[in-house]
C-alpha cells in the first residue's frame, strides 16, 4: 500500500535567492513561487538540494518553507518539502513539523548522507519516518551525494510500504535497477527523474515526472516534454528533450545552483547571483553560455 498523492509533472526545486546583505530574499522567493506554477510547474520543492539548504539556519528553513506554502496556497499549488537529515530522530521531526501546513502534501526524505548506513539500515530509517509522518514521504536516491545507494529490490519493498508516495532518482544514469523499478512499481507509486538529462527517457518508459533544477529556466519546455511523455508523444517529447539539452548540460557546468542563480540574477528575477559559502558564484562565462542556450531552447 502505497500513499494517496499526485506527483506527477514538473516539480521545481526552488533555489533560495538571497539579497545583497545576504539575507533570504523572501518576496522574491513568493514571486518565484508564482512564476513557476504560472508557468505550469505541477509543485514547488523547498529545502531541496538546490535550495542550499545546509546553509540556511532553522529560522531561515522555516521562513521559506512558511512563504512557499503561502504562495503555493494561494494558487491551489502543491508543496513538497525537503526533511531528511542523516539521522533517523531529527528526520522524523522534521516531517511533524509539516503537520498542518497549508499545500504541502510530500516530505522529501533524502537517503542519510555522510554516516554510511547499510542498505537495510537505509530501508528501516525510510520505515521509521514514513510510519510517523503527518504527510507521504518522497525517496530521494542520491548515492553520489550521500555515499549510500538503494538498490531496485530495497526500493520495490518501500514502494509497498505505507505512507511512501515516490521517489526521486537521481542516480546519474538510466540503469537497470532504475528501469525495474519503473516495471515493477506498484500502482500509486511516483517515479521522479532527479537526473535532467534523462528525463524524457524515464518519462516514456513509465516515469511520473520529474524534481528538474533545470526548469528554473526555459520552465514551459520542460512541463511541455514531461506532458509528451505522460501522452505517448514520442516525436515531441525528442523535440523538446534536444533542444533543452544543452540548457541541461550548461546549468550543471559548475555546481548547482551557481549556474541557474547567475541567469536568473542576469535575468532580472533575483537580487544577486550568490551562493552561501563553501560554494561559489558561477563564473561569467558559465553564465553567458547558459543563457545563449536558453534562448536557443526558447525561440
Amino acid at each position: 500500500m502505497t500513499a494517496s498523492v499526485d506527483l506527477h509533472g514538473v516539480w521545481v526545486p526552488l533555489i533560495t535567492p538571497f539579497s545583497a546583505d545576504g539575507a533570504v530574499d523572501l518576496p522574491a522567493v513568493e514571486r518565484l513561487v508564482h512564476e513557476y506554477l504560472d508557468a505550469g510547474a505541477a509543485g514547488i520543492v523547498a529545502l531541496g538540494t538546490t535550495g542550499e539548504s545546509p546553509a540556511l539556519d532553522a529560522d531561515e528553513k522555516q521562513s521559506v518553507i512558511d512563504t512557499c506554502a503561502r504562495a503555493c496556497a494561494s494558487r491551489q499549488g502543491a508543496l513538497m518539502v525537503g526533511a531528511g537529515t542523516n539521522s533517523t530522530r531529527t528526520t522524523i521531526s522534521a516531517t511533524k513539523a509539516l503537520d498542518g501546513v497549508p499545500a504541502v502534501n510530500s516530505a522529501l526524505v533524502v537517503v542519510p548522507y555522510y554516516v554510511r548506513p547499510s542498505e537495510a539500515g537505509i530501508v528501516d530509517h525510510i520505515r521509521a519516518v514514513a510510519a510517523e509522518s503527518p504527510v507521504p514521504v518522497v525517496i530521494y536516491n542520491i548515492p553520489y551525494r550521500t555515499g549510500r545507494a538503494l538498490g531496485a529490490a530495497s526500493i520495490l519493498e518501500l514502494a509497498r510500504t505505507p505512507n511512501i508516495a515516490g521517489i526521486k532518482q537521481a542516480v546519474g544514469m538510466l540503469d537497470a535497477d532504475t528501469l525495474e523499478i519503473l516495471r515493477d512499481a506498484p500502482d500509486g507509486f511516483h517515479v521522479l527523474c532527479g537526473e535532467d538529462a534523462f528525463i524524457e527517457p524515464i518519462m516514456f518508459m513509465g516515469g511520473h515526472g520529474s524534481i528538474t533544477a533545470s526548469a528554473h529556466v526555459c520552465t514551459e519546455r520542460f512541463v511541455a516534454m514531461v506532458e509528451c511523455g505522460l501522452h505517448g508523444k514520442v516525436d515531441d517529447g525528442r523535440r523538446h528533450a534536444e533542444a533543452l539539452f544543452d540548457v541541461v548540460r550548461l546549468g550543471f557546468s559548475e555546481p548547482n545552483p551557481a549556474v541557474f542563480k547567475a541567469v536568473l540574477h542576469a535575468q532580472g528575477r533575483i537580487a544577486t547571483p550568490d551562493v552561501r559559502a563553501p560554494m561559489t558564484n558561477a563564473s561569467s562565462a558559465a553564465t553567458e553560455r547558459l543563457l545563449q542556450a536558453v534562448a536557443r531552447a526558447s525561440a
